[in-house]
């Protein structure tokens, strides 16, 4: 049986009231922020996550359907999923971190430059434009190819198939 505080929020998210918001956090925040604590140990970091689901929890509120899953059920999955995508944010910014000391950046001669790449945006150009968006975004821009799916709204499996031709392309110039 649904509790009457329930049947409350569920009708407050679904007409896009604020007030469910404020009553999500009396009646469930405690819950939430024990679940984010099993999966990230840092208090501060967990108050963020907290509010990190929240607000997500809002975004998404008109598509919570009491049908498909408890309120509990389905805050507590956009928690722990917020948290865990938060370990792997933190895990993917520390493995990604410059060490100044030990770069070689500054220690390149001219004599070991190429000097038949320095002119590759010349020859970029003169590949099709969407193999050039594409090779733009993923060396110059330094997106993964997932980030450079969502930001130029193509599919993953495009961006991957339009890299490989626009390399192969690419490799017809410089070594035809």
């Amino acid at each position: 049986m649904i509790a009457p505080i329930e049947k409350e929020i569920v009708a407050l998210l679904q007409q896009g009231d604020k007030k469910a918001i404020s009553l999500l956090y009396e009646n469930y925040a405690d819950a939430l922020y024990g679940v984010i604590k099993k999966v990230i140990t840092d208090d501060d970091t967990a108050q963020d996550v907290l509010q990190e689901s929240f607000v997500k929890i809002w975004r998404y509120a008109k598509k919570y359907d009491p049908n498909k899953a408890k309120l509990f059920t389905w805050l507590y999955r956009i928690s722990y999923n917020c948290a865990i995508d938060k370990v792997r944010n933190i895990k993917n910014k520390s493995g990604k971190e410059v060490q100044i000391e030990t770069s070689n950046v500054y220690k390149v001669s001219s004599t070991e430059l190429n000097q038949d790449v320095l002119d590759i945006k010349k020859h970029l150009s003169s590949l099709d434009e969407k193999y050039q968006i594409v090779l733009n975004a993923l060396f110059f821009e330094g997106m993964t190819q997932q980030e450079a799916s969502d930001e130029l709204n193509i599919p993953l499996g495009t961006i991957k198939s339009r890299l490989k031709i626009g390399l192969r392309e690419l490799k017809k110039i410089y070594n035809p």
